[in-house]
């Protein structure tokens, strides 16, 4: 669900979805989250819910960080019957998801996302999972939560340069699926980046609609659903490789666009014009940060991949704008093109 003032309302909404609230209720969130939103969170609730916390950040989405969070909640009588409300960004969601999916065996969750990443992509589709040091998200489970409550007046507080990386999830949903919102992301960058609600609640829910109609047809990933993975396998490994401390998810994931927007074009899915339209698209939301990273560390890290089978590196590939596919023979010469490609963009464009 998405709209204005869902958190306030949010117990007899969780009701209405679950027929019950249960009687133990958990919450996991980030001290800055809670700090600004507990008031408004708890006003619908009769009885506080148990409060978890987790450090914001990748250093936090970690195997040690839910060993100790299952402990809390063992110590605070959770239950087969328990409910886990998931507040917070993606990552609170992906490690909330997770906690969820393994306790007792599978607990219900909901999802209550407050960054525009989380809101557009991370909570829907059922992803959970953390990091190991040789990867993003290589432990996790699909685990579907029973509703995403998406309240865009969280927005308000979001810093801008988490809205500009969030949006890049939106803008990678138009490229690959929906022509239309990305010709209003083109057309209404102002109002977007103003955060005109009318103009944020329709980006939202085109890229949740495309989002849950592409894992509707494929939940476990084996097919369509890889589609929605366009600028991650350069993206991941970005974020490996400056160890999850330089760039946003949503920031990687931008430059990660580019380079496959690179391959894409130099094997003719997409034409010269098509590929500078697209590229611009990104730009218009960014500025992107700057990479100080050598094209070898960075293609080394894509063998880390989850998506990579049997050696292979699966890459995204736009075809036209709107609709792509996945290709498994990009060449070790075509990788580092487009990399260096990448690079050379990143060194050329302003400091951030």
């Amino acid at each position: 669900m998405t709209g204005s003032g869902l958190i306030e309302t949010l117990a007899p909404r969780i009701e209405r979805v679950a027929g019950r609230l249960p009687r133990r209720v958990f919450v996991l969130t980030s001290g800055p989250v809670w700090a600004l939103w507990n008031k408004t969170f708890l006003a619908s609730f009769p009885e506080a819910p148990i409060v978890l916390f987790l450090e914001p950040g990748e250093k936090s989405k970690t195997l040690a960080s839910v060993e100790k969070l299952l402990r809390q909640m063992a110590r605070g009588g959770g239950d087969r019957g328990s409910l886990l409300i998931a507040f917070g960004g993606g990552i609170v969601g992906d490690v909330g998801g997770f906690l969820a999916a393994i306790y007792m065996r599978g607990i219900s969750c909901v999802q209550v996302p407050t960054t525009f990443l989380a809101q557009v992509d991370s909570s829907v589709g059922g992803k959970t999972g953390v990091n190991l040091p040789e990867g993003k998200n290589l432990v996790g489970s699909f685990h579907h939560p029973l509703a995403v409550f998406a309240d865009i007046g969280v927005l308000g507080t979001l810093p801008d340069r988490e809205l500009r990386a969030g949006l890049m999830e939106s803008v990678k949903a138009g490229i690959i699926r929906d022509r239309t919102l990305a010709r209003f992301m083109e057309e209404h960058v102002d109002e977007v980046l103003a955060r005109d609600a009318k103009a944020l609640e329709k980006v939202i829910a085109a890229s949740i609609r495309m989002k849950a109609s592409v894992v509707n047809k494929d939940e476990r990933e084996i097919g369509l659903r890889m589609i929605l993975n366009f600028g991650h396998t350069v993206g991941h490994a970005l974020e490996q490789a400056t160890s999850y401390k330089a760039l946003l998810h949503g920031e990687a994931i931008g430059w990660g666009m580019i380079a496959a927007l690179f391959l894409a074009r130099k094997r003719g899915t997409v034409s010269g014009s098509q590929f500078n339209r697209l590229e611009s698209l990104i730009h218009l939301y960014g500025p992107l940060p700057k990479l100080k990273l050598k094209a070898k560390r960075v293609i080394a890290a894509t063998g880390g991949d989850k998506k990579n089978v049997g050696g292979v590196r699966r890459f995204v590939l736009p075809i036209g704008i709107g609709d792509a596919g996945v290709v498994e023979d990009v060449s070790p010469s075509e990788l580092e093109a487009a990399v260096e490609f990448m690079l050379a963009r990143a060194d050329a464009r302003p400091a951030k």
